[in-house]
């Protein structure tokens, strides 16, 4: 097979992250509203690219107070950085069906290099005939790079919320060509 597009579909897919919440538990958020087109030869996919956008207003945690203070200056600062994106650099295999994604991440307003742990998951046809390709990655960051740095300290020491952010990704891709 050769190099085809695929759309990501975000009714089959999610963009999840989560947080140390006072050292004790793991808070998981969402974005609803995101978009990404892959390239790629599902028997060659070292030469993989995709290119990615989220709406940062999206962002939910399943908690509206938090949400707003997620949007606010203090993190997001979702009217003036209204996007989060992605453009991939490189894609590298690790072992069979497990690779290593390699691009730029931007987060209000600051690019950074980034690496998607990524498990190719294969392809396959839906019920009306069209190909899709499944996607899961994995990828850690540390907040404070990007510029959402806000935070308190504990009575009992530690910060609120932790500087290590998990993303993972559950990506389902409709072939376009």
């Amino acid at each position: 097979m050769s190099t085809v597009n695929w759309a990501v579909d975000p009714d089959h897919s999610s963009i999840e992250f989560s947080v140390t919440h006072l050292m004790i538990n793991r808070i998981k958020g969402f974005f609803g509203d995101f978009q990404a087109n892959i390239s790629f030869d599902p028997d060659n996919l070292t030469s993989t690219v995709v290119q990615a956008s989220i709406d940062s207003n999206s962002i939910t945690t399943r908690q509206p107070q938090r949400d707003e203070h997620l949007k606010s200056v203090d993190f997001f600062d979702v009217a003036k950085y209204p996007s989060i994106t992605f453009q991939s650099t490189g894609c590298s295999l690790v072992s069979e069906q497990q690779y290593e994604m390699t691009g730029n991440l931007t987060v209000h307003g600051v690019t950074k290099p980034i690496i998607f742990q990524t498990t190719f998951r294969g392809v396959n046809k839906d019920p009306r005939g069209r190909n899709r390709a499944g996607f899961h990655s994995i990828a850690y960051i540390d907040r404070n790079e990007f510029g959402l740095a806000f935070n308190s300290p504990l009575e009992s020491g530690g910060l609120i919320v932790g500087n290590e952010v998990k993303i993972e990704l559950n990506i389902e891709a409709l072939r376009i060509d």
